[in-house]
């Protein structure tokens, strides 16, 4: 038995890094997966692979930033497998910027993948599952930065941290509905869209994975697989009642002072 079992589960941003990850795990606990997002050729080679490994997948195209495309990315779920289940809205941009050299071009950018594509995919998939009278489980990737972060993320932070306090009004909202809503403040990982943040606005050379990893308490960075696990735990009823909750998952304690 698997802990998604007959599980419809749509993981937004999923062609790549944590989302990808999600996806295989969920397979690998009885899902069916579809995967969204704005680039073709990786979505589609993940729901191949997926397919190939005896899963239920597909692909589905949407640029997120686009609140119709995100609504209609869960409308697309509910016409293949007819409801859905689960929703993981993992998308994320993480362009840099200050407070002082941010423009209103970049702050939108990060309104839109960051906050904005999250709220209209939970509207939908909420409304499909309150329709049926049916349960169902989100859960969106957040950031430990949401609680402050880097002076370079003052755009990230703010809609990071907005998604954060939407969680637990809609988990709060809709807990009658038996819809349980969670987030995950997940710190720094080691996925493909970090290795091109880093060689793009820090200069990092091939090996910032190690040397970043010697100065961490884990001795590495955040892994994508250990994350989905967990996860596919808050979207599974192994979790139990749990909903509104918004879990530090990071190495890093916060308040903790050296």
């Amino acid at each position: 038995m698997g802990l998604l079992d007959d599980k419809v589960v749509l993981v937004n941003g999923g062609s790549q890094g944590v989302g990808a990850a999600v996806a295989r795990a969920a397979v690998r606990e009885g899902a069916a997966v579809a995967v969204a997002g704005r680039r073709a050729e990786p979505g589609e080679a993940l729901a191949a692979e997926l397919t190939a490994a005896g899963g239920q997948a597909l692909f589905v195209r949407a640029d997120l930033a686009d609140a119709e495309r995100a609504r209609s990315s869960v409308a697309e779920v509910v016409a293949a497998y007819g409801r859905i289940d689960c929703l993981v809205n993992s998308a994320g941009l993480t362009s840099r910027g200050t407070l002082l050299d941010t423009t209103p071009e970049l702050f939108d950018q990060h309104i839109a993948i960051n906050l904005k594509a999250p709220f209209f995919a939970m509207q939908a998939a909420v409304a499909d599952m309150v329709t049926r009278g049916a349960p169902g489980t989100i859960v969106n990737i957040i950031t430990s930065s949401a609680h402050g972060g880097q002076p370079f993320l003052a755009p990230y932070v703010a809609a990071k941290a907005g998604l954060m306090g939407l969680t637990r009004n809609a988990a709060h909202a809709h807990r009658w509905d038996r819809v349980r809503i969670n987030g995950l403040n997940i710190g720094w990982t080691a996925t493909e869209g970090e290795d091109v943040t880093q060689k793009t606005f820090h200069a990092a050379s091939d090996d910032w994975r190690e040397q970043a990893a010697a100065r961490l308490p884990m001795g590495k960075l955040g892994q994508p697989d250990e994350i989905a696990d967990f996860v596919v735990f808050l979207l599974s009823e192994r979790s139990g009642v749990v909903t509104g909750s918004v879990i530090d998952w990071d190495q890093n304690v916060l308040g903790g002072l050296d």
